[in-house]
């Protein structure tokens, strides 16, 4: 690529930090009061424009200047003449300032030629000659970071020479930690001291990056210009000033430059010192760790003998009429699966058989590989579960008898409610006795669950565990399991795949029909439909079969009534294909409720026609009282009627994994006439097909499957198994691999696919960034505008008019106890802040009231959600709100496929010190760009983002949204003028102490910082 080309993609954000560091340099050489145009440019182009490492030039300045007037940082007059804004800059004035200022008709460019800090062998750093203004401080931030990045840290922290910097205050490591409750100017005072026998000349100090709420001072105004020099014996003071008006942490990084004496040639050396002030209120203190993080270990080890002692299962709470006709194997994952995944892991030289493994995950999918590839993928997957479930072992637990049935031991477990694990009747947990934890034979006893009430469930024991075995107040380890049924019956889908030749429809080459089918021209029950363009034409050709035997895909984003466009065409499918059979599938139970849902209610189908199957496990308490008449729920029972009666229905709706009873109850393959699946972008694609293989007749049957691949997939917890795209759905994978539902210059081929454009959720303003990056920028703003416009003139809005915003906050993410999970207790101060401004003071100025349960409050990590949680539950103003245990807090993925009027995000990543810097930049969870999408799309009518636009704009996704939110006038908290031009400096001190997200622990990440629902919907 040509440097003109390389240089065109710089961000609008760096060319504007760019143009900010000209203004520094007139700054500096008193030049800011030139207007001029011409001789501005010329000043630019002969004294600043520069070249980067790898010889590209900055861009040019008439691109600058734009920059700036898009940043309202310059204006530009009808005469030619450039006005810079009065308030661009407010710097850190360190004495660097100082030294460099020029007479005004002083034209000499500004020096340069600054060398590596790398010494030759067995000498100190250098950094010959002096450089002005922020680049110059840049410069020796890099040059001093790739020295901490090659060489020992405490190298660079420690005093030398017989020179020390030291502080009032304790210092561990070169770093200096302060705290403040209130907005007032703190002053530290540093000490530079000479304890050598020989005088030392203290030449220079600056702060390599910092935020405008530090100032430095010293009486001497010591520079290179004006070394101090330093007798044996003698301290000099150097003031360090702290005032802000915003909570957060605020860091310094301190550079000190010495020479044993003046002469140009000799090599300085430096002393590095780190300040890190933390602004926090009562609130913010109360968040704080409640005891030091330390990493939980989790006992995977197994005792070298194991007896399992059967318990009592549940009885009576099933009827099965429906014959298993084809048997479901087990499935167990091979021994050498964990194996090869720490071999994998570790990156080691394989061989032999795991080497053949290895070849074949790393080999495309494929209908020649495809039911062992997904037989891997999926015993990976399982060995990770295995080891995230133990994360809920309880150790000395005990037991009590049950009041009312004494057949039946209680046992108390927190978190079960949320799933957190999954336990559902008929699951079972295993006891062991504390005392013989450790003994190498053990006997475990089976506890079935009959009952789960709320944070308690209870077990059905053997007999002799009750009369035996069982002593008041005996301790116990529990263990929790792992419900294996739906990777059984995935194992077997894509087995079946293969042996009915669905080749065409998991590798689709296009339709088998000579001419093209012409769509009918059909009258459809929801009239709004009709005059959607794009829902129309997906009814039409799903009802036409123009895409079979490939599937038909309907696209759609979010807010674009994907689901009512599905629930429409199987009632045109019911209405004008008199044979039809339809199965119509969801991956969750409340997106399966929902279709059945709109299917009953509107009452363009017989309701006789329809029937909701639900999974043995299901508690009846949990089915909607619209469906229980059309299911196979009756009271307390849960009843499989033989497949005649079944086959009799014209609809079924089912999860896809109680799709599966279907196949092992040997339903006919041709008598499904159409499949669809609703959500299928939240499913791994074999799960999908449990719903298709041995179902659906390649040659005959349709399958239609409706979701949106820019938002997140299924939730996996493998990083081997996610590596080698088990997490892809099928949805997803045909649409970026099948080139039948790639989009050519202008649109989809509407013969299998639709993309849905028209967005009823959201105000355009809150739509704009996410249509821009994942849809093209096709999506049409059509929400209602009283409903869309609601906050638009709230008055905690930085712009009227503009409801969106970003709220800069440089916090501290924290761990505490055991959790690995990271929270960050200033963003919820914020947060909770805004929460109050909503629910406290609503109803005002024309803003009409809110109930908690339209708000919705995002984090992406569990501990986060818990401390948010923890706030609303013991503030007082805010528990007098009615309904606020509504008010629902959760991760992006509890928050897919719902909406509220008002969404707040907390980013929480914002310490330098935990965030990960491999070959490029990341911070961490936050970077899966589809969990961005899905946060932002979730609002209505006002979204709120808090989070340190720092660590944020380093990244492309999050640093467009910041920019987008800046130009419109929607950012506030900390001033962007800290932020502007500083990130790369930053993006290379966060090297210094580098920390995975994941600890030394073989947990997924995604269990440690997620702690996501275990699958409970089958």
């Amino acid at each position: 690529m040509n440097r003109r080309n390389r240089n065109s993609h710089l961000s609008l954000a760096a060319v504007r930090a760019i143009g900010l560091d000209f203004i520094e340099m007139l700054e500096e050489t008193n030049r800011r009061s030139i207007t001029d145009r011409n001789k501005l440019r010329d000043i630019y182009n002969e004294e600043f424009r520069d070249r980067t490492d790898d010889g590209v030039k900055d861009p040019n300045f008439s691109r600058v200047i734009f920059a700036l007037r898009k940043g309202n940082k310059a204006r530009l007059s009808r005469t030619g003449h450039v006005y810079f804004n009065s308030n661009v800059r407010v710097r850190l004035h360190d004495q660097w300032f100082r030294s460099c200022r020029r007479p005004q008709n002083q034209a000499t460019p500004i020096q340069r030629n600054v060398s590596s800090l790398r010494p030759p062998s067995g000498q100190e750093a250098s950094v010959p000659g002096p450089e002005g203004g922020v680049r110059g401080r840049r410069r020796l931030a890099k040059d001093i970071v790739q020295r901490l990045n090659t060489t020992d840290r405490s190298h660079f922290i420690a005093d030398k020479h017989g020179v020390r910097v030291s502080s009032e205050l304790y210092m561990e490591n070169g770093k200096i930690q302060i705290s403040v409750d209130r907005a007032e100017v703190y002053e530290l005072k540093l000490f530079v001291e000479n304890t050598g026998q020989e005088a030392m000349y203290f030449t220079y100090y600056t702060a390599l990056h910092w935020l405008q709420c530090f100032t430095l001072e010293d009486s001497r105004k010591v520079t290179r210009d004006n070394p101090l020099r330093l007798e044996p014996g003698e301290k000099y003071e150097v003031t360090v000033r702290f005032k802000c008006r915003h909570v957060g942490v605020y860091s310094a990084t301190l550079a000190f430059e010495f020479k044993q004496n003046t002469q140009p040639a000799t090599r300085p050396f430096h002393i590095v010192r780190f300040i890190e002030a933390e602004y926090r209120t009562k609130l913010a203190a109360l968040l704080g760790p409640t005891e030091p993080f330390k990493p939980l270990r989790l006992n995977i080890s197994e005792p070298e003998n194991c007896k399992v002692d059967e318990g009592f299962p549940p009885e009576g709470y099933v009827q099965n009429f429906l014959e298993n006709v084809l048997p479901l194997g087990q499935y167990t994952p091979s021994p050498d699966v964990p194996v090869l995944a720490k071999l994998l892991k570790d990156d080691q030289m394989l061989r032999g058989k795991f080497q053949e493994h290895q070849s074949l995950l790393q080999s495309p999918l494929s209908f020649h590989n495809y039911a062992e590839r997904f037989d891997l993928l999926l015993q990976l997957e399982e060995c990770q579960m295995h080891v995230d479930i133990k994360r809920y072992n309880k150790d000395q637990v005990t037991l009590s008898r049950d009041k009312n049935d004494k057949r039946l031991m209680v046992l108390y477990l927190p978190g079960v409610s949320e799933n957190r694990p999954s336990v559902l009747r008929g699951d079972h947990l295993l006891l062991t006795k504390s005392e013989e934890v450790n003994f190498s034979t053990v006997t475990k006893y089976k506890g079935y669950v009959h009952k789960v009430e709320l944070d308690q469930v209870k077990l059905g024991f053997s007999r002799r565990f009750l009369d035996h075995v069982y002593i008041d107040n005996m301790k116990f380890r529990v263990e929790f399991t792992v419900n294996r049924l739906p990777l059984r019956l995935q194992h077997r889908a894509v087995h079946m795949a293969v042996q009915h030749n669905l080749r065409d429809v998991l590798f689709p080459v296009g339709s088998r029909s000579m001419t093209p089918v012409s769509p009918p021209a059909l009258r459809l029950f929801d009239q709004q439909l009709e005059r959607n363009p794009e829902q129309y034409s997906a009814v039409c050709n799903i009802v036409a079969g123009t895409s079979k035997p490939a599937p038909y895909l309907v696209f759609g984003p979010p807010g674009t009534g994907k689901t009512v466009t599905i629930v429409e065409a199987i009632k045109q499918v019911e209405k004008n294909i008199p044979d039809a059979y339809i199965l119509a599938c969801a991956p969750s139970n409340s997106a399966a409720d929902q279709l059945c849902e709109k299917l009953i209610t509107s009452r363009h189908v017989d309701a006789h026609k329809i029937y909701r199957l639900y999974a043995s496990s299901r508690n009846p308490k949990d089915i909607p009282e619209v469906l229980k008449n059309n299911s196979n729920v009756n009271g307390e029972m849960i009843i499989f009627p033989c497949k005649e009666d079944l086959m009799s229905y014209k609809i079924l709706v089912s999860t896809l994994v109680t799709a599966g009873r279907l196949v092992s109850g040997g339903f006919p393959v041709d008598h499904f006439s159409h499949i669809f699946v609703d959500e299928a972008g939240h499913a791994v694609e074999s799960e999908t097909i449990i719903s298709v293989a041995g179902l659906l007749n390649a040659e005959t049957g349709q399958l239609v499957l409706a979701g949106d691949p820019k938002q997140l997939g299924p939730i996996l917890r493998s990083p081997l198994a996610i590596n080698y795209g088990l997490d892809v759905s099928l949805l997803e994978r045909l649409m970026t691999q099948n080139d039948l539902y790639k989009k050519d210059d202008v649109e989809f081929d509407k013969r299998y696919v639709t993309k849905l454009l028209l967005n009823y959720r959201s105000h355009p303003s809150i739509l704009e960034v996410p249509n821009e990056l994942f849809y093209d920028g096709e999506l049409k703003a059509c929400a209602n505008e009283i409903s869309s416009n609601q906050y638009c003139n709230w008055e905690h809005l930085p712009k009227r008019g503009f409801p969106v915003i970003f709220h800069g906050v440089p916090g501290k993410d924290e761990r505490e106890s055991n959790s690995p999970s990271f929270f960050n207790k200033f963003e919820i101060e914020i947060i909770i802040d805004y929460l109050k401004k909503l629910l406290l003071t609503q109803a005002k100025r024309g803003i009409s009231r809110i109930s908690p349960r339209d708000i919705g409050i995002i984090a992406p990590y569990r501990k986060q959600v818990e401390k948010i949680r923890l706030v609303i539950k013991s503030d007082e103003d805010l528990q007098k709100c009615m309904c606020i245990d509504d008010l629902k807090v959760g991760s992006v993925e509890e928050f897919q496929g719902q909406e509220r009027k008002v969404i707040m995000v907390s980013a929480v990543r914002s310490s330098k010190e935990h965030i990960i810097l491999d070959e490029t930049f990341s911070i961490g969870f936050l970077k899966n760009e589809k969990r961005f999408n899905v946060a932002v799309t979730r609002a209505k009518s006002l979204f709120i983002m808090v989070g340190n636009p720092i660590i944020l704009r380093t990244d492309e996704i999050w640093g467009r949204f910041i920019d987008f939110c800046s130009d419109q006038g929607g950012y506030t908290g900390l001033p962007l003028t800290n932020v502007e031009g500083i990130e790369e400096v930053e993006k290379c001190l966060l090297a210094l102490n580098i920390q995975d997200e994941s600890d030394e622990t073989e947990e997924s990440v995604v269990q440690q910082q997620l702690n996501p629902e275990w699958r409970h919907d089958y």
